[in-house]
């Protein structure tokens, strides 16, 4: 790789190419974490051109490919658009991926209006490039993660250390909360406060939450982050590294091991917490 890129759908940072009315509150949130996601991890945009906005403008209304697309016009369009991006990719080596939007009949990734219902596959666009790994937006825009786990000994803020690292190495934000605040005994309530709010925020800002629950017992402060991050309705991974389990058919405590998904190696966080692998 020349360089680390994604070909990103233009409307993700400009919502204005869109067709009219179809923008929500929750689509601008998902454009901008992900936008937000290439920033904090050196991430370059290499916008594509939108072959609608192109071919029936701007102020267009909603519609499907079936309707307004399938001609062969808008096909020898295609033909132009892949060759520039293709020359890009032959440039700069191929991208992490393609980020496209889901519904849209040229960039949708698992879903397209190739008619007027929805129907699975790429949109006209991306199945141009089926070579290259496609990510809709809302997908890649979900990357922060909450590392719950003991945080007491050197042994343990070490091992938390590691998991940070390796999930950062997969382009995921990862919130330590060893890293935050006064760890001394002597620590006044103050600081207390102010370490709970950092933490809270956290928990409500997070996609995901990654617990280790190694040990006799699952540390306290982080049977509360799990819980809290359940009823939140995040989803959480648990890390049990430890081979002894808590009963015949329980890894863990049984209130834990069913608010979570349970797993025994780091390499099995990624495959659980279903975030693109880029």
């Amino acid at each position: 790789m020349l360089s680390m890129y994604v070909l990103m759908c233009p409307c993700i940072t400009d919502p204005a190419l869109r067709a009219k009315g179809i923008t929500r509150d929750d689509d601008i949130f998902c454009f901008n974490r992900c936008i937000e996601r290439c920033e904090r991890f050196g991430i370059e945009i290499v916008r594509m051109p939108c072959p609608e906005t192109i071919f029936l403008g701007k102020d267009r209304e909603p519609t499907n490919f079936a309707e307004s697309l399938a001609n062969d016009e808008f096909y020898e369009l295609l033909d132009e658009l892949e060759a520039g991006a293709r020359k890009v990719i032959e440039e700069k080596g191929e991208p992490l991926c393609i980020i496209g939007v889901d519904s849209s009949p040229s960039c949708g990734v698992n879903m397209t209006y190739a008619t007027e219902e929805k129907t699975p596959g790429r949109g006209a666009f991306l199945s141009r490039f089926p070579d290259i790994k496609a990510v809709d937006v809302t997908d890649f825009c979900r990357y922060k993660i909450y590392l719950a786990g003991p945080l007491f000994t050197e042994a343990e803020t070490d091992f938390n250390l590691k998991i940070h690292d390796f999930l950062e190495e997969h382009l995921l934000d990862v919130y330590l909360p060893q890293e935050v605040g006064d760890t001394s005994v002597t620590r006044h309530k103050e600081e207390h406060a102010r370490i709970f709010g950092m933490h809270l925020a956290a928990l409500e800002d997070c996609d995901y939450i990654v617990s280790v629950v190694d040990g006799a017992d699952a540390d306290s402060g982080t049977s509360w982050e799990m819980g809290y991050g359940y009823a939140k309705g995040k989803t959480v991974i648990s890390l049990r590294t430890d081979f002894r389990c808590v009963g015949c058919h329980e890894l863990v405590n049984l209130m834990l091991e069913e608010s979570s998904v349970v797993v025994r190696k780091k390499e099995d966080i990624l495959k659980e917490l279903g975030v693109p692998l880029l």
